[in-house]
């Protein structure tokens, strides 16, 4: 029995590149003729995959698009609100055609809250690659501080349409055609460490809001979606210093030491050193993580 138990423990999930860690160990041991190799960079490879990526033509969402073909990837479609692609996105485009591995960086201008659009430029994305492997839902926007009890609604509005209802938008248009081909697939969707705390003496009842209810979205579509092998996850950064970011100290120049002091490494964050945790998440290094929050705050949180 015990013996049974063991083997549908092991079939129920095998790695997709073969034995790992102990298990290739055990197997080298018993087989001499085989030669060990290092897998663990295979683990975080993309190689072949597609991916969706809002918020793509500058920002987070771009830095993260690079990230996902420097990691092989087959072909990343960002998209925005722009018709016309940023002075940082070409730059990308080119130096990702530069890189030697076939990866492609492509761009169609979308508005995330157009669902029926969303989900028409991901299906013509799945009938031409075949698959859809990866979503990164990193569109967003941020509005002035307004007291919670003045906030108009119409503004308010605008900024769960946009980082929520947008969020669920992308998600759901690249996890339809994950199903549709039945190979699974990984979604990630941009939080804020602003979705779990209360950035002190900033009036920001929108963003804060919007970013909360993306953190229960990716436990709920995790809840849902686990039995068609699709992982979602939620990534939640904290100060980083992006475009967005230095347009607000431009106006606000005290608060760079402020935000800077609120974590113990004493700095903002920079958007490349979100690369490594999309990666991995997209990946097949983290092949038992869905419905989890990754904070990236330098500690923020600690204190």
């Amino acid at each position: 029995m015990a013996s049974e138990v063991r083997q549908r423990a092991k079939a129920q999930s095998a790695p997709s590149i073969g034995p790992l860690g102990i298990e290739a160990a055990l197997e080298a041991k018993a087989n001499p003729t085989i030669q060990p190799r290092p897998k663990i960079f295979d683990e975080f490879a993309l190689t072949d995959r597609v991916a969706l990526v809002s918020g793509g033509n500058r920002g987070l969402g771009l830095e993260m698009a690079i990230a996902l073909c420097e990691a092989g990837a087959r072909a990343v479609y960002c998209f925005d609100l722009p018709e016309e692609t940023s002075e940082e996105f070409n730059a990308s485009r080119e130096y990702v055609s530069r890189l030697g591995n076939n990866s492609r960086l492509e761009y169609f201008s979308a508005d995330v809250r157009n669902q029926e659009l969303l989900w028409k430029k991901a299906e013509e994305i799945g009938d031409k690659e075949q698959r859809m492997d990866i979503c990164v839902a990193a569109a967003g926007i941020l509005k002035a501080h307004m007291d919670c009890l003045e906030y108009p609604g119409e503004q308010f509005r605008e900024v769960i349409d946009v980082n929520t209802t947008g969020v669920l938008f992308t998600a759901q248009a690249a996890g339809r055609q994950m199903a549709r081909f039945g190979n699974g697939g990984s979604i990630i969707l941009i939080a804020s460490m602003s979705g779990s705390i209360t950035n002190r003496d900033h009036a920001w009842v929108s963003y804060n809001s919007s970013k909360s209810a993306v953190l229960q979205m990716a436990r709920s579509m995790a809840c849902e979606l686990g039995t068609k092998k699709i992982r979602v996850n939620s990534l939640s950064p904290g100060h980083i210093y992006t475009q967005m970011t230095a347009a607000y100290l431009d106006k606000q120049p005290h608060l760079l030491d402020k935000w800077s002091s609120m974590n113990p490494l004493g700095r903002l964050g920079r958007p490349d050193e979100l690369r490594g945790v999309v990666t991995w998440l997209a990946s097949d290094a983290s092949t038992f993580c869905t419905g989890s929050d990754i904070i990236v705050s330098g500690g923020h949180h600690s204190w």
